[in-house]
């Protein structure tokens, strides 16, 4: 690597549609999912150093746990790269919303990795062992993810370019509570088609437990229907919801709106990669 710094944005992970097909016997679930990133996230920067070290700032950065048993921390662990870095991270993204903020940020560490040293062969298991999510953000691009979601298939998006606009109404809603609400019914596979077809056809099983334990789920979803978007879910298990529309005008529009009539909710406007 050198003396040169490396700088990665750690894309916001969307699920277009997330169907839960069975819990598995080591307490996972059987997953088919539509994963999509937006154009926008956290923000790393890497100089080399004489051991690893990662400072946070930014706007969620003090709901980060320990930083060294933090996700990025680890994924370092994982990944020769020399003496050590130094690590800034932008911490953008709220934490426990359904945004894979945590994965993000991990994927975009394998990717500075990569840049500076390449990946082992083996890259894929080392990811998943940080995370079901870890792979997908890895590579950034729309893919459908089955088993626990690690296994990965990209797709052509005709969705790319998509203007996008991303709301949490600031609480955190943790994975584990909303997957165990679940109840159990398997409600059929991801559908085929398009990626904007398979989107519009499928659905989020996760969205009614995560509205049973964090109602204000509900109302962002009302809200961001009453915009017009052609799609507005949930995303993986919440809070966050993302709304897509079919121009950059009315996306502005909706989020200038929103920020107007919910001026405590957060939201990140972009586009889908």
């Amino acid at each position: 690597m050198g003396a040169r710094m490396l700088s990665e944005t750690a894309y916001a992970k969307i699920n277009l549609a997330l169907h839960v097909r069975r819990r598995r016997e080591d307490g996972y679930h059987e997953l088919e999912t539509l994963f999509a990133f937006v154009d926008d996230g956290d923000r790393l920067d890497a100089a080399p150093s004489d051991a690893d070290r990662l400072t946070t700032v930014g706007e969620f950065a003090a709901k980060i746990e320990n930083p060294f048993g933090n996700i990025v921390a680890k994924a370092l662990l994982a990944l020769p790269h020399g003496k050590g870095w130094n690590v800034a991270l932008e911490k953008r993204l709220p934490v426990a919303a359904g945004l894979g903020g945590g994965s993000a940020d991990a994927g975009a560490i394998f990717r500075m990795v990569e840049a500076a040293h390449g990946l082992p062969d083996d890259w894929r298991q080392r990811a998943a062992r940080l995370g079901a999510d870890v792979p997908a953000c890895v590579l950034s691009t729309t893919c459908i993810g089955t088993g626990t979601g690690t296994d990965l298939d990209p797709v052509d998006s005709d969705l790319a370019g998509t203007p996008v606009l991303l709301v949490n109404p600031r609480i955190g809603v943790p994975t584990g509570p909303v997957f165990k609400a679940w109840d159990g019914i398997d409600r059929g596979r991801l559908p085929t088609g398009s990626v904007r077809a398979i989107a519009l056809d499928g659905r989020n099983d996760l969205e009614a437990p995560a509205i049973a334990i964090c109602p204000a789920v509900a109302e962002v979803l009302s809200a961001l229907n009453v915009t017009d978007p052609f799609l507005a879910r949930m995303s993986g298990s919440g809070a966050t919801c993302f709304a897509l529309y079919d121009g950059a005008a009315q996306m502005q529009a909706a989020a200038d709106k929103l920020a107007e009539t919910h001026p405590d909710w957060w939201q990140m406007r972009g586009k889908l990669r």
